[in-house]
């Protein structure tokens, strides 16, 4: 195994994959920014490294600072966490060219998947079912776009190749804002993505957000770890997730795992990733893949009892999956809550020094967060603290223990989003299984743009 990993994130992620690789026995590398050097996970690392100022850009997006700070520890591996370089087939390349291993897919897979043009030719011929649309970019010819268009049925959605985090796409309801909006992603595509490359989808009206969970080895094999409903977000951007998904039958789940775990061999994929699906009238449509470890795997792990971020080190390390399909037994129902120092809604960031810090307890209650008492939350990074992670024999007993804990948790001195979910633990419509991915911003009256 590994000797020494370096964690190149920050947040909640970095003291994850430190405790995993605590308990595995591997040195651990904290690389932080100037801005987090009193952080918990730099303290407990066995070895820390500044890399740069508090902006991202110069910190933890900083590719020569990242691979520096190992080479001077002798670290023998990165593992990007999600977020920052995690998704960065750049970053990935030069991992490996300069002599450590990436923790994650190879940098072609990584290529392959981040272009969602590419990806979606790929699951299709892998046999995973997919949102009907353009078939790869749109031509400049707007006659041709505007029949496109017409075969798939308004409304439609713009989507931006290369994009991602809820950026670069534009529904359209009409023929006659076709060629403007078209136009008008693809001008954003470009300043934001450095991509112009645009395609273009059925706009399904009320989908579910749902994905599946993968594992892969180097060696051929590949598991699925069941799936996750996602579908509670504003802005593209989500708030809850829960495992498994309301409603989603055991065959309807092993069919569409099974197709997923497949196109992972298709692929030769390496490690863990996630099948992202819009889902409606009993219907799965792929919409992108992520190649890294998820913000929601807890629920995946408290319903399996596997420890994803440890099977990504056994795998980069080069070990096959312990693990075979027939291995995998669901049980129970697990909500995670994203605690973000934000208002709760408004969704306005609240960083600044936490006054009180106290985390709930009790039966099947999991916290990750790196944040305690006097903590100082930065406004140079994402807004979350921390994951309130709840499990029960049944949804039921998930969602109630959610709510007592929820009613537990104190932290003042910022804002938080605690009261939202303390909301949406008592709605009717959640407590249904009910809710579609527009659901929240309809209930809260805000845009989706």
């Amino acid at each position: 195994m590994f000797d020494k990993i370096l964690i190149a994130n920050r947040g909640e992620i970095a003291l994850r994959i430190q405790r995993a690789c605590r308990e595995l026995g591997i040195k651990t590398v904290a690389v932080h920014s100037e801005a987090d050097k009193d952080a918990k996970y730099v303290k407990l690392a066995d070895e820390s490294v500044c890399i740069g100022p508090a902006p991202s850009g110069q910190s933890y997006l900083n590719i020569p600072a990242v691979i520096s700070a190992a080479e001077v520890t002798d670290a023998e591996a990165i593992h990007p966490g999600y977020g920052f370089l995690s998704e960065n087939a750049d970053f990935a390349e030069r991992v490996e060219q300069s002599g450590f291993v990436f923790i994650g897919p190879r940098a072609e897979t990584i290529r392959l998947m981040g272009d969602k043009v590419s990806a979606k030719d790929m699951m299709k011929k892998a046999g995973v079912p997919c949102v009907p649309g353009s078939d790869g970019a749109l031509p400049d010819n707007p006659a041709e776009i505007i029949r496109i268009a017409k075969k798939i049925g308004y409304p439609v959605i713009i989507k931006a190749a290369g994009g991602g985090g809820g950026r670069g796409m534009r529904v359209v309801h009409t023929e006659a804002a076709l060629i403007s909006s078209v136009n008008m992603t693809k001008a954003e595509a470009q300043a934001a993505f450095n991509n112009p490359v645009v395609y273009m989808e059925k706009f399904l009206e009320q989908p579910r957000h749902i994905e599946i969970q993968v594992m892969a080895d180097q060696h051929g094999n590949a598991i699925y770890l069941g799936e996750r409903d996602c579908s509670m977000q504003r802005r593209h951007q989500k708030v809850l997730e829960e495992a498994p998904a309301p409603g989603i039958s055991t065959r309807l789940r092993d069919k569409i795992g099974q197709r997923c775990a497949d196109a992972c061999k298709r692929i030769n994929y390496r490690g863990a990733g996630t099948f992202e699906f819009l889902y409606e009238n009993n219907e799965f449509y792929f919409i992108e893949m992520n190649t890294r470890v998820q913000v929601e795997h807890p629920v995946t792990e408290m319903i399996t009892g596997v420890d994803i971020v440890q099977e990504q080190i056994r795998v980069a390390y080069g070990e096959k999956l312990r693990l075979r399909q027939k291995d995998i037994q669901f049980r129970g129902h697990a909500i995670e809550c994203r605690i973000n120092a934000e208002d709760p809604y408004t969704f306005v960031p609240s960083p600044g020094r936490i006054s009180t810090f106290h985390m709930p307890g009790g039966p099947g209650i999991r916290v990750d967060t790196h944040a305690y008492q006097n903590y100082v939350v930065p406004s140079h990074y994402d807004s979350m603290i921390g994951k309130l992670i709840a499990f029960g024999d049944n949804r039921e007993q998930a969602i109630a223990r959610m709510d007592i804990a929820l009613s537990e948790m104190a932290v003042e001195g910022i804002k938080t989003n605690i009261a939202l979910h303390r909301d949406l633990m008592n709605d009717a419509a959640f407590q249904l299984g009910e809710t579609s991915i527009h659901y929240l911003e309809n209930k809260l009256g805000i845009s989706s743009k």
